[in-house]
């Protein structure tokens, strides 16, 4: 739960609760925190998401990785980040029965509602994620809010852990960050025509030869006149439209000869 920064009462309880937050599924879902209730300064994120297709917040470098993993993973179905302990009064039993401070706000003497990071549903259900740099966690005041956010979660069923920056695998991230990354192809190409041209081309270039990413790149750009660069973001656009498959867990080499799996046969019988 990230600290808050702004006075917090019953009056904006009530208009979280009348903008819909916490609740909804999805595309539809309203994060209880969002990005514009803190400070300008500090690092957080907007991120489009492929599972849900709609803008999710991230309030540390740590959501935003641990978001790249979930949201590409085959298991996800949904993910629901900033996820509110809805039950104030469960809550606050919770943490009267184990002998910990509730946080209530300074000056309105106001419950806050607690938030777990992600709410992760699966084909087999729902995983409650908070997620924490290690040195967190040798707080005391860290330590108790986890502990009434674990009990939370058991008396409802729901697998509950921590994650910290030692369980996130580097490589998979920055593969992942690479392909989100930089200019979108199909935004670069106004010509829906020229567009499915060059996927075309691209993918049978891939699923024919032996030839490396950069220069299949570098052959449609010349080929349709596209600007430097174009290439690599149509090579991304694929393997996110799940048309190449790559492995995440080893580094992206542009330029050394491919291993990789190609779909192409699923996008030329569509």
């Amino acid at each position: 739960m990230p600290k808050r920064m702004r006075t917090w009462n019953e009056n904006k309880y009530r208009r979280y609760l009348a903008e819909g937050r916490g609740q909804g599924e999805l595309s539809e879902y309203v994060p209880w925190i969002q990005i514009q209730d803190f400070p300008s300064k500090g690092i957080v994120s907007r991120v489009k998401g492929r599972t849900t297709g709609r803008v999710h917040h991230l309030v540390s470098n740590l959501e935003l990785w641990y978001f790249y993993l979930i949201d590409w993973s085959e298991k996800t179905t949904d993910i629901r980040e900033q996820f509110p302990l809805s039950d104030i009064s469960d809550a606050i039993g919770i943490a009267d029965s184990c002998g910990i401070s509730y946080p209530y706000d300074n000056i309105s003497g106001f419950p806050y509602v607690m938030t777990t990071d992600f709410m992760i549903t699966t084909h087999s259900g729902y995983l409650a994620r908070s997620i924490k740099p290690s040195e967190e966690l040798k707080k005391r005041r860290v330590k108790e809010k986890l502990e009434i956010e674990r009990r939370y979660w058991f008396k409802r069923g729901i697998d509950w852990k921590v994650v910290t920056e030692h369980e996130l695998p580097r490589t998979k991230i920055r593969n992942i960050e690479w392909i989100c990354s930089g200019n979108d192809f199909a935004k670069l190409i106004q010509d829906k025509k020229v567009e499915q041209e060059c996927r075309e081309l691209f993918l049978e270039m891939y699923c024919g030869g032996k030839s490396t990413v950069a220069a299949i790149a570098m052959h449609v750009e010349h080929m349709h006149g596209l600007e430097k660069g174009a290439g690599i973001a149509l090579f991304k656009l694929l393997i996110r439209d799940g048309l190449i498959a790559v492995d995440l867990n080893k580094q992206i080499n542009l330029t050394e000869p491919r291993r990789e799996e190609c779909n192409g046969t699923e996008y030329f019988c569509k």
